[in-house]
């Protein structure tokens, strides 16, 4: 199937080559005779349309037909592997989602293919990218006045709706990096620099490719552009504002009126129901973390609860996750799951509760007046009573957002857990 997809970017040269061949041949003339791809810094661009999205990732041969591949947005490294296959194809899976970079290399230092999310049907977007090249953006013009600080800013969709964001912005040099925080969580690290007058800064995780694009004048950012994937398009302005801010996180999703409590049957991955009546919730802190193997804000909200509930579990804490997937198949989402807590190597454990429909998932939960945002962390006390609901995940790319939570975090759940159960 990969060969299939794989074949309208296969060069005429590599065609004959690979019908020509010998079927005698041995796998280590095979090996012999295949392009190694450079090491190092790679630049890729996604052939979206009307903007391309550039992005970076570098490549080191670890051992045999495999490199390590690390996807690079300003400060964050994002591992994966990849994987010579015959036929000069580069398969590189996106560590825990469900998606993948196949490619021909049609040298050392250059390879064509396609972006792949494999949860869809006919999801490919074009790529090609090129060894060596340690820019992000192709300047034509030297960059002026780059943003700094804090901005307000406002999303515009195609449809016309509106959404509020917190744009961050550092510069370095000629380097701009950022973020847009929104009531649902942040774009998380987003690189890029400015040519002349215009703004230009891009992600791309292994499941979203972000670019941004707008023009400074003075304390403000116009004509923004905001694309994804293959389709999404809004349009953004900014003001700078050192007082810009969005609704409290903890205002926006909440018990409707006559609960006080969560209730839920869902299977683990063995398959076995689990409630918040099981024994080894009783008289026990809980977070619920509402959760989405597809998320990258899930997945920096997991590393971090991660780590504290190692630290923290023998306080009289528990952590579950509701994981919300991209398929109504438990088999699929099992597997979506165990192959994210083993790569991420997490320790507390995971129900699977629904699919990743936003309106779908409040059904599973009937007690919430909606499911706003993938992640949602629910914060239950020893009496089983939500003492508070977050919405959204403000993660490590928001820089000084991201430390506060984490005080504001271990401040709450010392509360919690220093409280009797009554």
């Amino acid at each position: 199937m990969t060969f299939q997809r794989l074949l309208p970017f296969l060069s005429l040269f590599i065609i004959t080559t690979l019908l020509t061949a010998c079927g005698s041949e041995s796998q280590q003339q095979e090996e012999e005779a295949a392009i190694l791809p450079a090491e190092g810094m790679w630049r890729g661009v996604l052939k979206t349309e009307p903007e391309t999205i550039p992005f970076q990732f570098t490549l080191t041969k670890a051992t045999g037909s495999t490199y390590k591949v690390e996807l690079v947005n300003g400060e964050e490294r994002i591992e994966t592997e990849a994987t010579l296959t015959p036929g000069d194809s580069l398969i590189i899976p996106m560590h825990i989602f469900d998606t993948s970079l196949e490619a021909v290399l049609t040298g050392e230092g250059h390879m064509e293919g396609i972006f792949v999310k494999n949860y869809l049907d006919n999801y490919e977007i074009a790529f090609e990218a090129e060894a060596g090249v340690d820019e992000r953006f192709v300047r034509q013009t030297d960059p002026s006045g780059m943003p700094q600080g804090k901005y307000a800013v406002t999303f515009t969709e195609e449809n016309g709706e509106t959404y509020e964001a917190v744009g961050v912005f550092e510069s370095t040099g000629d380097e701009l990096s950022g973020t847009f925080l929104t009531t649902t969580g942040d774009y998380r690290y987003l690189q890029g620099t400015m040519a002349g007058d215009k703004l230009l800064l891009s992600a791309f995780d292994g499941e979203h490719a972000f670019l941004f694009t707008g023009k400074v004048s003075g304390d403000s950012l116009t004509d923004g552009h905001f694309y994804s994937g293959r389709h999404y398009h809004a349009t953004w302005t900014g003001a700078k504002d050192a007082e810009a801010s969005l609704p409290e996180p903890e205002s926006l999703t909440y018990l409707k009126e006559g609960y006080d409590q969560i209730a839920f049957t869902f299977p683990d991955l063995q398959g076995d129901m689990v409630t918040l009546e099981d024994q080894r919730f009783d008289n026990k802190v809980v977070i619920l973390q509402l959760f989405g193997t597809w998320c990258p804000n899930c997945m920096d909200e997991t590393k971090y609860l991660a780590e504290w509930y190692t630290e923290n579990q023998d306080r009289g804490v528990e952590i579950l996750g509701l994981a919300y997937e991209k398929k109504a198949d438990f088999e699929y989402a099992k597997n979506r799951v165990k192959k994210m807590t083993q790569r991420m190597d997490v320790p507390y454990d995971f129900v699977i509760a629904g699919t990743s429909d936003k309106k779908e998932a409040a059904k599973t939960l009937p007690m919430l007046n909606h499911v706003m945002s993938f992640p949602t962390t629910i914060f239950i006390d020893r009496q089983g009573r939500v003492r508070r609901i977050h919405t959204g995940f403000s993660g490590p790319g928001t820089g000084e957002y991201f430390e506060r939570w984490k005080e504001d975090f271990n401040r709450f759940m010392d509360k919690l857990i220093a409280e009797e159960k009554s």
